[in-house]
């Protein structure tokens, strides 16, 4: 007795096999969203880097390291630091980010800027530290609600802000670094 195997195009009809690919295309866009992607590394849009050197940092958001062999300038994800010529603010923001800093980090990029930069969390390796939250905390960046989902950086904006912290501890435009760039 010789079993004889059905096509698979027989198996279901041919509406039925078109519901099932929408089904299955809208599950996979929608996954990631639903099961909240940042918990799973697989579903993670970042790229982790871990013992890259730091070889310069610019200022209070932007700084240079050498990844794998290779130099990449890296913009801190979800903040925004006053810039160097809105003074003191923009030297102090610089100043702490370089205090805190380790000559080696680990990078978990997100997203590439239109500048080319790497829109990445710097974390130190050895604490497992976020800097960009830990300048937030410092209240030496504020949050970039535009380019940040994560709650946890506007919760460490609000207990700076609550605090006098930094850039809070006296009201202007240095609170807002994208206002200053505009002009």
């Amino acid at each position: 007795m010789t079993r004889r195997l059905i096509p698979w195009h027989r198996l279901l009809p041919r509406h039925h096999r078109l519901l099932l690919w929408w089904v299955l295309a809208g599950a996979g866009i929608a996954l990631p969203w639903l099961i909240g992607g940042s918990s799973l590394p697989w579903l993670q849009r970042s790229i982790d880097n871990a013992g890259c050197r730091v070889v310069s940092i610019h200022d209070g958001d932007t700084l240079r390291a050498i990844c794998n062999g290779s130099e990449i300038k890296v913009r801190l994800y979800c903040i925004d630091t006053p810039e160097i010529q809105q003074r003191p603010w923009g030297t102090e923001s610089r100043d702490y980010l370089r205090r805190i800093t380790p000559s080696v980090v680990s990078l978990r990029i997100r997203d590439t800027d239109r500048y080319g930069r790497k829109v990445a969390e710097v974390i130190n390796p050895t604490s497992g530290t976020v800097l960009n939250r830990a300048m937030v905390k410092a209240g030496q960046a504020a949050v970039y609600r535009r380019y940040c989902p994560d709650p946890s950086y506007s919760r460490a904006e609000a207990s700076a802000k609550a605090a006098g912290l930094g850039i809070w501890a006296v009201p202007g435009d240095h609170q807002r670094p994208w206002d200053f760039r505009r002009h």
